[in-house]
């Protein structure tokens, strides 16, 4: 059972939310503007010269954040060049004048490497309507520094935060600290906060990014959670990006609305963590209307927890949907809420898990703070209102024989869920199972599927013990290629649930 009330101190909430309406976006001033475009040039440019044309390129990131883009600009980094330092990006463009961060010339992306100290290389502060592409950003210290960044993503005291774009960059080499509590560390960092002017974003889109061994995790919101003040970021959308050799959390949005986290892949987590740290592949945190789709999580080493995903506590109607999971230490998901904490959280109401695969997950090797506990379906705490349904999850044989093989567990976080209920799921079990549902209430199994040896099934009027279509697929292809689709996130092949097949097969099957 996780605590992720840690997760406070890792974000470090260090500004305050307020449920005022937000200050109207920055207005620019009324003069005509015409657009221009900036250069740099690490190699060959000047800071003595205009930036304005390549001969007369800056040299340097500290000239360029001097900028203040406005609608149209354009600031490019020459590719094939190394920049140190720390780039600030701040502007306001308009619907029709997005301004643009990028690159010029051929070859590799432009690096921008942060300082030895610096906590983060590149910062996109109090910006709209802009779009930052084409960059390779590194934050690699001599030693790991709490909260290191490489890419922050800053609204403060500024009011709405519109339309930012962040696309096809590459993160690599942060290191941040690994533990949570200490303010760990991340690839990117979306903060959103302020003392004078509650701020917020809506309409962020992070897309075909890609994230390489970065600690502790790759994407993290740091917003505002607390539904005493309550203004969450709207709109965000994540898809397409590359997640590998990211030991911690992949992406958690934080106080945030309408968020739909689509078509990722995350793989190759190293074994990093110590042994007091839980982590989990794609969750939201104090968010409502979450939709989590397409995506697949493998690979998995948490230490606890593990799960390719999660609903965490103070959400609202999260949906988890057509998404593959394989080979995590820990389960296909993780439902849960810290029935202690009422000051800032309404708990976690009304989650929805559907249509998923989890192929050979709950492979933990050794003990956690439970054992070797490791069930396909973690249910902790005050959970009202769950819906599991339609789900196929092939718990293999490959397991250490010690290894807990727990197909669902519903247990206590001060406090137990209610009311949830599992329908037409298939449950296909190549070791003894069993179902633990503890202390929680009004449960109700209708008519699953239970393959394999149970130590007791619950009672289910509907439920059955075979399937012949499901068989037949499974020996056909234990890695039931019938029901996937094969896409690419970065250039690297993504394989997810096909939503037409796995819909498909579950009707004709009956189910």
């Amino acid at each position: 059972m996780t605590r992720k009330v840690l997760l406070l101190a890792a974000v470090s909430m260090l500004t305050a939310c307020s449920n005022a309406e937000p200050a109207p976006d920055e207005v620019m001033p009324p003069t005509v503007h015409v657009a221009t475009t900036y250069y740099v040039d690490a190699q060959r440019g000047s800071d003595e010269g205009t930036g304005t044309t390549i001969d007369g390129a800056w040299r340097t990131l500290a000239r360029a954040s001097q900028v203040r883009l406005q609608p149209g600009d354009r600031l490019l980094l020459r590719r094939g060049a190394t920049f140190e330092g720390e780039l600030e990006i701040r502007g306001v463009g308009t619907p029709s004048g997005r301004i643009v961060v990028g690159a010029y010339g051929e070859g590799q992306q432009p690096v921008v490497r942060g300082y030895d100290r610096s906590m983060y290389a590149v910062r996109v502060l109090n910006s709209s309507y802009l779009t930052l592409t084409g960059l390779h950003i590194v934050n690699t210290g001599r030693e790991r520094l709490a909260g290191r960044t490489g890419l922050k993503i800053e609204a403060t005291d500024y009011g709405v935060s519109r339309a930012l774009t962040i696309d096809g960059v590459e993160v690599s080499d942060v290191n941040g600290s690994l533990v949570k509590s200490e303010g760990g560390g991340s690839a990117i960092l979306i903060v959103n906060g302020g003392r004078t002017v509650a701020s917020r974003f809506d309409s962020l889109t992070i897309e075909n990014c890609h994230i390489a061994r970065c600690a502790r995790n790759a994407l993290i919101w740091s917003g505002c959670y607390d539904r005493r003040q309550w203004l969450p970021s709207t709109n965000t959308v994540v898809r397409g990006c590359l997640i590998e050799e990211v030991p911690g959390d992949g992406i958690v949005p934080i106080g945030c609305e309408h968020t739909l986290i689509e078509s990722n892949l995350m793989r190759l987590c190293p074994d990093l963590l110590p042994m007091t740290e839980a982590a989990a592949g794609i969750w939201p945190w104090s968010c409502d209307d979450t939709i989590i789709q397409f995506n697949e999580v493998s690979g998995h080493k948490a230490p606890w927890d593990a799960q390719a995903y999660d609903c965490d506590f103070n959400c609202r109607g999260t949906v988890i949907q057509y998404n593959y999971s394989h080979d995590n230490y820990g389960g296909l998901v993780l439902v849960c809420d810290n029935g202690a904490e009422r000051t800032y959280s309404l708990g976690n109401e009304a989650p929805v898990v559907r249509y998923n695969v989890s192929i050979g997950d709950g492979i933990r090797p050794r003990e956690t703070r439970q054992g070797m506990f490791s069930p396909s379906i973690h249910i902790a705490g005050r959970v009202t209102d769950a819906l599991i349904e339609r789900n196929i999850i092939v718990a293999t044989s490959k397991a250490a024989a010690d290894i807990d093989r727990t197909m669902v567990c519903s247990d206590s976080w001060d406090g137990c869920a209610d009311r949830t209920t599992l329908r037409r799921n298939i449950f296909c079990a190549q070791e003894p199972s069993r179902f633990t549902m503890t202390q929680s209430t009004h449960n109700t199994f209708d008519g699953n599927v239970y393959i394999g040896s149970y130590a007791e099934l619950p009672a289910d009027a509907q439920g059955r013990t075979d399937c012949p279509a499901f068989a037949d697929m499974l020996q056909a292809d234990p890695h039931l290629g019938q029901l996937m689709q094969r896409r690419e996130a970065c250039g690297q092949p993504l394989t997810t649930v096909s939503r037409e097949a796995i819909e498909r097969f579950f009707s004709t099957a009956g189910l």
